[in-house]
């Protein structure tokens, strides 16, 4: 081989590498961001952070729309499962819950449409022990972030929406 293949196929190989080790890498470090962001104060976990209304200084998350009251919880089910529970919206309005593992990905949605009574379910781990009668979530990941959008189209919308959704839950299971 000659001196000049042998340094392009070292820069191929390293080029691959560093592809490889920035794809796996971005999506953990955009949600170590997004947690710690969307915790509230002081980073809490298992529990919700609700959102003031969305203005256009607004950018917790990219772009929200102004239409919307957001709500997170940023979880950690190292140390067991948590129950995971939604009130309706007043009036009937629209209600989506999203739960995003530690890589970005979607790994559950629910929203009003489904469960006009309300949102309630248990995110858990693989082999960790969850109590009967509540639908499980098997998360991937110990942690990453619940995401709660309701629609409230104006101030007064809003007013009612973020009266519901403060009695959401995102908290360990009691046992």
């Amino acid at each position: 081989m000659t001196r000049n293949f042998k340094l392009l196929l070292g820069f191929v190989v390293a080029a691959a590498a560093a592809h490889v080790a920035a794809v796996y890498t971005t999506p953990h470090v955009l949600m170590g961001l997004a947690m710690q962001r969307l915790g509230g104060e002081g980073g809490a976990v298992n529990r919700f952070a609700f959102g003031d209304r969305t203005t256009q200084n607004s950018r917790r998350v990219v772009r929200p729309s102004p239409d919307l009251a957001y709500s997170s919880c940023a979880y950690d089910l190292s140390g067991g499962p948590i129950e995971v529970s939604a009130a309706p919206s007043p009036n009937q309005g629209y209600l989506s819950i999203s739960v995003f593992a530690a890589n970005t990905d979607n790994i559950g949605v629910y929203d009003s449409l489904r469960s006009p009574q309300g949102i309630r379910f248990v995110l858990a781990r693989e082999g960790q022990t969850v109590p009967g009668g509540v639908p499980v979530l098997r998360s991937p990941s110990a942690k990453g972030i619940i995401l709660d959008r309701r629609l409230a189209p104006n101030a007064a919308l809003f007013a009612e929406v973020d009266q519901a959704r403060r009695a959401d839950h995102c908290e360990p299971i009691k046992g």
